[in-house]
């Protein structure tokens, strides 16, 4: 028995995921960090584990009935932990935020503005005082009823929507309908409802080309598809929506940033002219405060409203200084992440993740509490350099203020910093799940087996190739007058056939410059659409007809459910069935590659629906999950895994890690492939059937970008990475970028957004942005080598750069 004062956090028998049975003891009241390298443990170990546990524990206090309202994890698999505080995670999120999404809405400072205007703001003589719902414009009693919150104005005309009149409807004339069955569709309702779709656009009466792209009738009607050759298609109901309709409804609801884009093409946007872009009813902005409406101050930088505020609470009533107070404390933790120059009708789609991630810490830290577990996860992704030291001075108040703070990270700066570092490893999956080292970060000079060791200690801690000489560029992408977000009439120019980094600090642009606009601009020559007069991402564009092909590679997850997986995203498991297909047993039994699948019945488990568990509602506790009672967790039914090839089924082939499945496949050519580029990445640990919902980031970008090496290369291929070493541990970076670099010697270009300065320093070309966030960034303070930008004045990349050079 440990004694009530234990100051100890003590884990006894951990076995989430990968952990091997894990005994460790982490101090509270300090700054602890988890290291290694992706895939061995530590999250497990930090989230999965610890936190986890905590969560449960505090979910046992809840009355029986709160807890069917929320959503609860199951119990870790752990045998014992003591010492252990309540815990608070802020964990990363790579969902895209919705349009209403704002600074405001993230940091929750919204709420806190609409209530100092509707209790002490100043309002018309005679007016009703309004509730703070009023002043907001995601609610129906505070929005603008003609652009219903957005502050702008949406419309399309007959010239956007159908830009060749030359063509028939079916022959695509409306650009703006959808492609695939979807489009197919609405042309067949259309000729369903008595309309001409094969005569050319222009002929068709001015009435019913009103009508087909304008109406707000949605008729139902039945179809008779044409029947294709082998394909039974029935007569289905189907109904019809106009072209308008259909942009808006997409361009307002749509998650996907790509179907929103193409929306946005047939648009036209202007203010509201009901409410001049505030967004608001009249009555919520005839209320001021300090003679400003709330629209006016949510415009202002934060460290302007901050000023603003601190005048006007100074000497009010006591309501005015007791939440004015109240803004300025939340006000001041944010813009001390360097987050000053952000506006809080800023909306969240057009933030960087790093501004993202450190609103939502800000939040966080500002709760105040005392003696919790904080456990956070990789704070510094996607920070430069010189936002990282911000960072540090605010984890270590957070420690100061009675907490133990529990950080799972990658950046070396951050481990430097620790009071104590607890080192998961060796290696990832199977090779990993043991703490290599729990205690002060000096002791782990003493575990040579420790993949992090090197990085921490060593000044020459990267095993790069001596240094070699930049490559020279084939051509060169010239971008001229780039208007956008706070890209400001800038020039840029990409080295075609080189490896280029982006750098700069959070906010300065970079993922404007590159994802939104260079992407833009690529993506649309390929589409065959040629710029406008009012071209959305530059003035104009040279040098694009030298590239052949655009990909881009993000962190985004590879699927949503546990059905996606690294075999089905890879075309690996195409090629398995059709190898389990070929088996002397699956021919007499004449069963085809299908049968192999989980996904459809035939070959799978009915009980489970192919899933290999299910899920046991135990009512007022959180739901439960079993191995199906049926297949035991192996997805198939039994006369499917009656069938073995090599003397394994289907259901074991999916549970073969990477590595092992490269000696099992080992000389099949479409296997080897797929395997090969897996390994060459980095990801040998992970099986072949792994779920997509247990992947990060990190691991999702990997196999993206071994997706892409297996393709047989067509011409220039541009890559674009944003941020692509996020996630990753030091050793896992250098696999990585190992990688880009051999599409560059293979003929293309390679473009990453960056703040990895020893990636930066192995590049060929630096492009660096700033010199600041926001307003005062956007330019491109300096280009060249990373030695050229290294010696830049003005620029806050230059320092760090020199350090990575020297090294």
């Amino acid at each position: 028995m440990h004694s009530p004062h234990d100051p100890y956090v003590r884990v006894r028998g951990a076995r989430e995921h990968n952990l091997k049975n894990v005994r460790v003891d982490i101090p509270r009241d300090t700054l602890t960090v988890f290291t290694g390298v992706s895939g061995s443990g530590k999250s497990s170990l930090a989230f999965g584990t610890i936190y986890a546990e905590a969560q449960r524990r505090y979910f046992e206090s809840v009355a029986p009935y709160a807890r069917r309202l929320i959503h609860q994890v199951g119990a870790p698999a752990v045998g014992e932990i003591t010492g252990l505080p309540p815990a608070v995670s802020l964990e990363q999120r790579r969902s895209a935020p919705g349009a209403r999404s704002s600074v405001g809405t993230v940091t929750t400072l919204s709420n806190s503005l609409r209530m100092l205007f509707s209790r002490a703001g100043d309002y018309p003589p005679g007016a009703e005082r309004l509730d703070s719902d009023a002043f907001s414009p995601n609610t129906a009693v505070g929005a603008c009823p003609e652009c219903h919150g957005l502050g702008r104005i949406h419309r399309t005309d007959e010239e956007l929507l159908v830009p060749d009149p030359s063509l028939s409807i079916r022959e695509g004339a409306i650009a703006a309908w959808p492609g695939a069955w979807q489009g197919k569709n609405l042309r067949d309702v259309l000729d369903a409802l008595g309309h001409d779709v094969d005569r050319p656009w222009r002929e068709l009466p001015a009435k019913d080309r009103e009508w087909i792209l304008f109406t707000d009738e949605q008729p139902v009607v039945t179809v008779h598809p044409v029947r294709d050759a082998g394909r039974i298609q029935r007569p289905y109901q189907g109904t019809y929506m106009s072209a308008r309709r259909y942009v808006l409804h997409t361009f307002a609801d749509t998650r996907s940033r790509a179907l929103r884009a193409k929306a946005e093409r047939f648009l036209t946007s202007a203010p509201c002219p009901v409410c001049g872009g505030s967004r608001l009813r009249p009555e919520a902005m005839a209320v001021t405060f300090a003679g400003r409406t709330i629209a006016e101050l949510a415009g202002l930088p934060l460290s302007a409203l901050a000023e603003v505020l601190s005048g006007a609470g100074a000497g009010g009533e006591e309501t005015a200084r007791v939440l004015t107070g109240d803004l300025l404390a939340r006000i001041g933790t944010v813009t001390e992440l360097g987050l000053g120059y952000l506006s809080l009708d800023r909306t969240a789609p057009t933030l960087s993740s790093g501004e993202l991630q450190r609103l939502r810490l800000a939040t966080q830290l500002r709760s105040g509490l005392f003696g919790v577990v904080y456990v956070l996860d990789e704070p510094s992704a996607g920070l430069h350099p010189a936002d990282t030291e911000a960072l540090l001075g605010v984890l270590g108040r957070l420690k100061e203020a009675g907490n133990s703070v529990f950080v799972v990270e990658h950046q070396m700066d951050v481990v430097r910093r620790a009071d104590w570092l607890v080192d998961v490893g060796p290696l990832a999956g199977e090779h990993g799940g043991r703490v290599l080292h729990s205690g002060p970060p000096e002791g782990l000079a003493q575990v040579p087996e420790s993949a992090t060791r090197r990085f921490l200690f060593t000044e020459d801690a990267r095993d790069t190739a001596p240094a070699r000489e930049a490559r020279t560029p084939s051509g060169w992408i010239r971008l001229t007058g780039v208007e956008r977000h706070n890209v400001r009439g800038v020039d840029a120019a990409f080295p075609l056939g080189v490896f280029t980094a982006v750098t700069g600090v959070s906010g300065s642009g970079k993922s404007t410059l590159v994802g939104q606009v260079l992407a833009g601009v690529l993506a649309d020559r390929q589409a065959g659409d040629e710029p406008g007069p009012d071209e959305r991402y530059c003035a104009a564009a040279t040098g694009l007809e030298a590239v052949d092909r655009l990909v881009q590679v993000d962190q985004k997850p590879i699927g949503r459910t546990p059905r996606s997986n690294l075999a089905t995203y890879t075309g690996l498991f195409d090629a398995v069935r059709k190898l389990f297909a070929r088996t002397e047993t699956a021919r007499e039994r004449g069963y085809g590659a299908g049968r192999f699948s989980f996904n459809v019945s035939g070959g799978r488990c009915e009980t489970c629906q192919g899933e290999g568990f299910v899920s046991v509602e135990l009512l007022f506790l959180p739901s439960t999950y079993a191995p199906c009672p049926d297949c035991h967790g192996a997805r198939y039914n039994s006369e499917t895994l009656d069938v073995t090839l090599d003397g394994l089924t289907i259901a074991q082939v999916l549970d073969l890690t990477v590595e092992s499945a490269a000696s099992f496949f080992a000389g099949t050519p479409a296997a080897e492939r797929a395997l090969t580029t897996l390994l060459d990445v980095g990801l040998g640990y992970l099986r072949l059937g792994q779920p997509a919902t247990e992947l990060s980031g990190g691991e999702a970008q990997r196999i993206k970008l071994a997706a892409e090496l297996q393709r047989t290369r067509r011409g220039h291929t541009l890559y674009l990475l944003d941020e692509p070493t996020t996630g990753l541990h030091p050793a896992d970076v250098e696999v990585l970028v190992r990688q880009l670099h051999s599409l560059v010697d293979a003929g293309s270009t390679v473009v990453v957004v960056e703040h990895d300065m020893a990636v930066v320093a192995g590049a060929d070309h630096v492009i660096d942005l700033g010199p600041e966030g926001g307003d005062r960034g956007g330019r491109i303070v300096a280009s060249g080598t990373p030695a050229e930008v290294a010696g830049a004045a003005g620029s806050r990349t230059a320092p760090y750069l020199t350090k990575a050079l020297r090294r």
